[in-house]
């Protein structure tokens, strides 16, 4: 499989709010403990499988949310 040359660097899918649930994800971004503790150490590889999560996890909140009439939890994650 053909590798892509990366050009610029992928952002911290950060935003500020880093508060974490009780399972440990954040509100702001999704992301465990350790995928924020280890974001800067990551590859570019590792840092998209971390964003390819987030994306699932928005999902199912989302799902989450819709099942129970809004009641769940907001999370602050924008576009990705």
């Amino acid at each position: 499989m053909n590798q892509q040359f990366e050009l610029f660097d992928i952002d911290n899918p950060c935003i500020g709010v880093c508060q974490s649930n009780k399972k440990g994800y954040c509100f702001g971004c999704l992301r465990s403990r350790t995928e924020r503790q280890q974001w800067l150490s990551m590859s570019t590889e590792q840092q998209r499988e971390v964003l390819r999560l987030i994306v699932g996890r928005k999902q199912r909140i989302e799902q989450m949310r819709q099942r129970k009439g809004g009641a769940y939890p907001r999370f602050c994650v924008t576009a990705i």
